[in-house]
């Protein structure tokens, strides 16, 4: 291995196109299972499916309605 390498003539990789950005998050025990029950059933990986809809919800400019009771 050597001790410093030269990426002054690297290029971006050409097939990605959005680069996804690792987050944490955390979800309560009910909604990771529903998403992983829809994952099985559509054979896409519960993460991937999760992103989809948040996708879908920004894209659609969807409004939270919190009620309080």
């Amino acid at each position: 291995m050597r001790k410093q390498y030269d990426f002054s003539k690297s290029v971006k990789n050409p097939y990605l196109r959005k680069p996804k950005k690792q987050v944490t998050i955390r979800l309560d025990e009910e909604t990771i299972a529903y998403f992983k029950a829809l994952s099985k059933q559509n054979g896409i990986p519960y993460q991937n499916l999760i992103n989809l809809y948040l996708r879908e919800c920004a894209q659609a400019g969807k409004k939270v309605a919190i009620n309080w009771a």
